[in-house]
């Protein structure tokens, strides 16, 4: 096995660590930072292609390993972040990071100003969903580790998202490409409408699914046992951690990352199964996600691009998942794409071809019905023309 190929999931890493270097940097590094990520994954994905490759892997524990490792990341990152809105020097931060690296950071701190702060909310937020979430994202489908289950939701709870390991592993796998799906976005839907209705549906439907489960199991509603009041208290715990660092002003300024890092969930969850439409009792099948296998979003998502593949077995790791070139295609990668999902205009403009193409080369005849019904209720003109 060529060690390329295990090294190419560290560029996940190294961007983490880069975004640390921006945010002790501060003031215009930090915003030099951001955008310097953007440029790493917009023009990387335009102009390194896609990445097709299956190779085997011979030791898979350093792919999970590499997944572990994202929360002491994460945690140095936002830990990072909210000192820099932090009035003194927790732990003695700034004064080592200054004696290690020679660099003033306590000086370069108070001479940041305040659109530079907004970039660092930014930053973290982004750090936040593609170090947290996505990472937890594949821990909390390994079920049967528990190891990887408590790493995920403590990454979850950066994004005040721990009802995730819930609603998407046994709600979400299970109604995707339909109405009763929270997360699927149906035609014609707002992104900024869909980021709202699917947290608060979402959530919901994990409380239903955590009742069930403790009344299965004869447990108490209220109580220890509740993994969603106990994912909440985790988010809870970090906010007061946040607030003990550097005050009322720290504490917001996480809150801030978290919810923007919980948005770009939800942006996410809008662009992998918009429009798609299913009978909630046939198999959930490739063609019911949109995919994408541009090289850089792949190699630092740990395969979340691939989403056919993940939907249609969704215990299979990371590193095994398919291609499945012949699968429907998303816009770009996955940072391209929520850019343009954030563009209600440009995305209607460009999805429209994209889901009437689905309906005609992808959809059975009972999802082509389906796929009308959902045009008339659209209310995008094209699509209603279709019918």
């Amino acid at each position: 096995m060529n060690i390329l190929h295990y090294l190419k999931y560290f560029l996940f890493h190294a961007i983490g660590l880069f975004a640390v270097l921006a945010l002790l940097a501060g003031g215009a590094y930090t915003t030099g930072g951001l955008l310097t990520v953007l440029a790493i994954y917009l023009l990387g994905d335009a102009v390194c292609g896609d990445d097709t490759s299956t190779p085997r892997f011979k030791h898979p524990w350093i792919l999970t390993v590499q997944l572990w490792l994202a929360l002491p990341l994460l945690a140095l990152i936002v830990f990072t972040a909210v000192w820099t809105v932090s009035g003194g020097d927790p732990l003695g931060f700034g004064a080592w990071a200054s004696a290690l690296s020679g660099y003033d950071v306590l000086a370069a701190r108070e001479a940041t100003a305040f659109g530079h702060h907004v970039a660092a909310v930014i930053l973290t937020g982004l750090m936040i969903g593609m170090i947290g979430t996505i990472t937890a994202h594949e821990l909390t489908h390994r079920t049967w580790d528990p190891v990887s289950m408590l790493i995920g939701r403590w990454l979850l709870a950066f994004s005040f998202d721990t009802s995730f390991a819930i609603e998407h592993v046994y709600g979400h796998h299970r109604y995707v490409s339909t109405r009763e799906d929270p997360a699927t976005a149906p035609r014609g839907r707002n992104v900024y409408f869909h980021i709202l209705a699917s947290t608060l549906k979402g959530n919901l439907s994990a409380w239903q699914i955590e009742k069930k489960r403790l009344q299965r199991k004869g447990h108490a509603l209220f109580g220890w046992r509740n993994a969603l009041l106990r994912g909440h208290l985790m988010s809870a715990l970090l906010v007061l951690a946040a607030w003990a660092m550097g005050g009322v002003l720290a504490a917001l300024f996480f809150v801030a990352c978290a919810l923007w890092g919980k948005a770009l969930l939800e942006i996410v969850n809008y662009m992998e199964h918009y429009g798609m439409v299913r009978n909630p009792a046939t198999p959930v099948q490739p063609r019911h996600s949109w995919n994408s296998n541009r090289r850089i979003s792949s190699w630092t998502m740990f395969n979340l691009t691939r989403h056919s593949h993940h939907h249609a077995q969704g215990e299979v790791p990371y590193q095994d998942l398919q291609p499945f070139a012949e699968a429907p295609m998303m816009i770009g990668g996955y940072l391209t794409t929520i850019i343009v999902a954030m563009i209600p205009p440009l995305w209607h403009r460009l999805m429209t071809p994209k889901v009437l193409a689905w309906d005609r080369d992808y959809a059975t005849a009972e999802e082509r019905e389906l796929a009308a019904q959902a045009n008339a209720r659209s209310g995008i003109a094209a699509l209603q023309r279709s019918l």
